[in-house]
């Protein structure tokens, strides 16, 4: 064979290798740019990328890790309790109106993830809810290993996360659970209590208001070594799904909001405050 069509052979190979290089180029530039890609930038360069935050929620992890008890649904209430719920985008259009007339009057709603990810449901649920009159929060679900714990509640506070005294607020919230692939996100037990104290005081420095803490007694003793140091300021969210709440993470004599089934009469987790609806205005207007 001649140099001739040796080097035409040659000479086709690396178009049609650019061909597929152009190609295979504006299809992953379409999966980056579409809404809800599977992966998030990470922030600044730094850390871990969120995997998939459009699949992120309070309770996300809880089932899969605990379990569900038999009786999860069926809650004999002690004392004055006051239904609500929680919500994300997971749970598309919420019927706010109609959740309210089936008795819940609290609600909270993912707003934000990491420092890269804002809930597209929380605008339309912060308003909806508040229009049908629910006493409603906004809630960031962490990502430790990803950036600082006040990079994440200045994202929060920025986008959904703020508190005023109008009677309708409740307290910034912090969902912080299981990891996707490590229990306590890589980091140690003393790691993790400095990011959590740096969230809680970047959000109060920020709001005046002391975060909301979400978590499980079970991951809250193994990712914090069971630290009673928040519970004098901060009001616990505890998740257990069962007819009873458990042990409780150390420090807190008592819950403020349980979260005791993943489904039910309203949309999202079925949640109870600990206490009157009077109690609950209280606790949103700090009083």
């Amino acid at each position: 064979m001649d140099n001739a069509g040796h080097d035409s052979r040659r000479g086709s190979v690396p178009r049609r290798a650019l061909a597929a290089i152009g190609t295979l180029t504006a299809l992953l530039a379409l999966f980056v740019a579409a809404p809800g890609a599977a992966t998030a930038a990470s922030p600044s360069g730094g850390g871990s990328p969120i995997a998939h935050p459009e699949l992120d929620w309070m309770g996300s992890t809880v089932a899969a890790h605990e379990g569900r008890s038999s009786g999860g649904g069926a809650v004999t209430p002690n004392a004055a309790q006051t239904l609500g719920f929680d919500v994300s985008h997971y749970q598309g259009a919420v019927n706010w109106a109609g959740a309210y007339a089936n008795g819940a009057r609290f609600a909270y709603m993912k707003a934000t993830e990491g420092t890269t990810f804002r809930d597209p449901n929380f605008s339309a649920n912060y308003t909806g809810s508040y229009n049908a009159g629910f006493i409603r929060g906004a809630y960031h679900f962490a990502n430790p290993n990803a950036s600082t714990g006040a990079a994440q509640a200045d994202y929060f506070v920025a986008h959904g996360g703020g508190w005023s005294k109008d009677g309708k607020t409740l307290p910034p919230m912090l969902d912080i659970e299981y990891g996707p692939s490590s229990t306590c996100w890589g980091l140690s037990q003393a790691a993790m209590r400095t990011w959590i104290t740096s969230f809680v005081n970047e959000v109060h420095a920020k709001t005046t208001r002391w975060a909301t803490i979400y978590t499980t007694t079970n991951w809250w003793t193994t990712c914090t070594g069971n630290t009673s140091a928040y519970s004098a300021n901060d009001p616990l969210f505890i998740a257990r799904y069962a007819s009873s709440v458990g042990t409780l993470p150390a420090g807190w004599p008592f819950y403020t909001f349980w979260q005791h089934a993943d489904s039910g009469v309203f949309p999202g987790d079925q949640d109870y405050f600990n206490g009157a609806l009077s109690g609950l205005r209280n606790l949103a207007n700090n009083t």
